[in-house]
């Protein structure tokens, strides 16, 4: 019995011993590469492997795989920046008059518009309002000169102003028209052939409307005064500018009224009321204003421009 025992305890003794040996094998071994620690040049503890190297997007700095523009920034090709850094995002404003950037350019994008000019040799003055006004009346070659006189919708002066020989009329009664009567044309339209301004001066030379001559009054302050022997109004436009609009009187018949004294002048306006009145502009020493005239009257005409 007792050899029995005694060779079950070195059986037992034995096998421990052997899975002891292989368990210090085990520990003994490095876990990455298999060898002994003692064999292993990095004793069991290998470095973790480094992925390779990917590069960064200069702008922001995110790997290019992950960069929204694959590490290339659009950039604005005025200022040089990239697109999200720049104020005007790629969109610098420019001036609309001369094309420099607002920045370079003098006026800052408001270039000083000139106050006065010519066209076909006629010319204009910049009141600051909606329209250029011409410096002489039609048939003038100074603005204190008078000018032709013209029946509403002629572009010729005549020696004797009558329903017989005025335009559009049909029976000399000035009740009967033609085309310009309410409930057909009611303007005189620039390229009409009947503008006064513009079938004498060319260009874009028309005669003014209703409104404009209105602007022109309420607008504009007013001064009798007399040049060169010529009453009229010394007309001041908003920005300080000025003409001069005389005191021309009228024609009716062969006859001439009111020179020197009253001022009437047409816009290319019919009377809302009346077929045989046309609007025009009234003034004297004492005041000014627009009313309706019978068409077959000579009076003034003040061309204007855009």
């Amino acid at each position: 019995m007792k050899r029995i025992f005694v060779m079950i305890l070195v059986t037992l003794f034995t096998a421990s011993a052997v899975n002891a040996q292989t368990s210090g094998n085990k520990r003994n071994k490095c876990v990455t590469c298999g060898k002994l620690i003692s064999a292993c040049q990095y004793h069991g503890k290998h470095p973790k492997p480094v992925p390779p190297y990917e590069k960064k997007c200069a702008t922001c700095w995110k790997p290019v795989s992950k960069c929204l523009y694959g590490g290339s920034h659009p950039k604005c090709s005025t200022c040089g920046k990239v697109v999200d850094n720049c104020q005007y995002h790629g969109n610098h404003p420019k001036c609309s008059t001369c094309g420099k950037l607002l920045d370079e350019c003098q006026y800052g994008g408001n270039h000083l518009k000139p106050t006065s000019g010519s066209i076909n040799g006629h010319d204009w003055v910049d009141l600051g309002l909606s329209v250029k006004w011409a410096t002489c009346n039609v048939g003038a070659n100074k603005p204190e000169d008078y000018g032709g006189y013209y029946a509403w919708g002629e572009i010729r002066t005549k020696s004797n102003y009558t329903w017989n020989n005025c335009f559009d009329c049909q029976d000399g009664s000035g009740y009967n028209w033609s085309v310009y009567k309410i409930g057909g044309r009611t303007k005189l339209e620039k390229n009409s052939g009947h503008d006064t301004a513009h079938e004498n001066w060319g260009g874009s030379w028309r005669m003014p409307t209703e409104a404009e001559l209105k602007e022109l009054g309420n607008r504009c302050s007013w001064k009798w005064m007399s040049m060169d022997g010529h009453n009229g109004y010394v007309v001041t436009g908003p920005n300080g500018n000025i003409i001069f609009l005389p005191a021309a009187g009228s024609r009716g018949d062969s006859k001439s009224y009111g020179i020197g004294e009253v001022g009437y002048y047409w816009t290319n306006t019919l009377d809302s009321n009346y077929s045989k009145h046309a609007r025009n502009l009234f003034f004297n020493g004492s005041g000014r204003g627009t009313n309706n005239n019978a068409r077959g009257y000579g009076f003034s005409v003040r061309p204007v421009t855009e």
